[in-house]
């Protein structure tokens, strides 16, 4: 019975797949790109729709095709695979129904039919983007395009519904926004390029903003979602969208300053790099001023010139002043580290107040109950791991602003 049981499980074994390396993306324009390997993606997540395990179950060889017009984002969803689970166990194990499982949150719909698709791929090659152009560049000999939308933006809402298909695969714990809540504004980035002499524009990612109302009569943007897909990551493209972006809100005098919701570590490394590029041109950021200390003055002034607010300005302060500190000199170097770990030792401090004061008003049983403060000797470990991680992370950030 045992060796039996055994057998089974190996032959289940077979039929999982790791969904993340089964589910293949693409950008298409024609049939010769939806044969070509090259063009293929994978996604960085796949748990919402295939649970924690990330695993799909009952397919030997499988392949989840999922395509994109690379303009108008008209969606093939498919699978191939070289044999499936059903009926070779026993009676009610079933492969898991993929197509189903992924449709259920495509909203926009699919075709499942791939000669379908490519017929219709022709007819997609007129798309153009909709909202206002506000900015170009070129990067790599080749031309990109940014535009602004708003949620009453002539044909915007249909194509939403497809584009923000990708984040759930791409973006960790994302969820779908209510796009009839007119305080939402998006960016789009497009790469344009000639075939045959006709203008085709291939989505590269978006940026979603909130529009937050601020007492008595400004408004505090906060970004919402960001996605370069990654054909296209690792080359700049993060960086202009947020650029452009911020200098949309920069120049509104009704934006009191631009926030940010629940960023990933690699989004928060990015508005580091884009702050710090464009505050180590301020007079507040000088040599000198980081040196002497970060002050109220220095957020105020980068929060008129760059509407940052006070949280992040620290965060561009501590990583400018890592810039101009010579760690070789032993004193200037502690007096930064103190700097910084006394900022990082701020909620400690805090806790340790708050148990002070509950002392005073707690029994003795009650107040063992409440304490849960660390020994100085662990805090103080901690605290230095702390620190090194942060400067770990604005190293990385001082690298790229050296390449820039």
């Amino acid at each position: 019975m045992d060796v039996q049981v055994q057998m089974i499980d190996n032959l289940l074994a077979r039929y999982k797949c790791n969904a993340n390396e089964t589910v293949c993306f693409k950008l298409v324009t024609s049939e010769k790109d939806v044969f070509d390997k090259g063009r293929q993606f994978h996604p960085a997540f796949s748990h919402q729709f295939f649970g924690d395990s990330e695993t799909i179950f009952g397919y030997c060889g499988l392949e989840v095709q999922l395509y994109y017009h690379a303009g108008t984002l008209l969606t093939y969803l498919g699978l191939t695979y070289e044999s499936n689970i059903n009926g070779k166990v026993a009676d009610g194990i079933e492969a898991d129904p993929v197509v189903q499982i992924i449709g259920e949150q495509f909203p926009g719909g699919f075709l499942t039919n791939k000669d379908e698709f490519i017929a219709k791929l022709p007819e997609q090659s007129s798309f153009v983007p909709m909202g206002e152009l506000i900015h170009s560049y070129q990067r790599m000999g080749k031309d990109y395009k940014i535009y602004s939308c708003d949620t009453m933006t002539p044909r915007f809402k249909d194509y939403h519904t497809r584009l923000q298909t990708f984040i759930l695969w791409f973006i960790d714990a994302a969820s779908y926004i209510d796009i009839d809540d007119e305080r939402w504004h998006f960016y789009l980035l497009f790469e344009k390029s000639k075939e045959a002499g006709d203008a085709q524009y291939s989505i590269v990612g978006y940026m979603s903003v909130y529009h937050y109302y601020a007492y008595p009569d400004k408004m505090r943007p906060r970004v919402s979602q960001m996605l370069i897909l990654p054909p296209f990551q690792k080359c700049g493209h993060g960086a202009e969208l947020l650029r452009t972006a911020d200098e949309q809100y920069i120049t509104n005098p009704q934006v009191l300053d631009i926030t940010v919701e629940d960023p990933s570590e690699d989004f928060v490394r990015l508005r580091d790099y884009v702050d710090c590029l464009a505050c180590s041109k301020l007079d507040c950021f000088s040599p000198d001023k980081l040196r002497a200390g970060f002050t109220d003055s220095m957020a105020e002034e980068a929060r008129k010139a760059r509407k940052i607010s006070k949280l992040q300005c620290r965060r561009v302060y501590e990583i400018l002043r890592l810039k101009v500190t010579d760690r070789s000199n032993t004193a200037e170097y502690r007096d930064y580290r103190l700097d910084i770990k006394k900022r990082l030792n701020m909620p400690y401090q805090k806790q340790k107040s708050d148990l002070d004061k509950l002392q005073k008003v707690l029994s003795t049983e009650e107040m063992s109950a409440a304490m849960s403060l660390q020994s100085r000797h662990e805090r103080l470990q901690q605290l230095d791991q702390t620190y090194l991680e942060v400067e770990e992370g604005y190293m990385k950030t001082l690298e790229r602003l050296a390449a820039a």
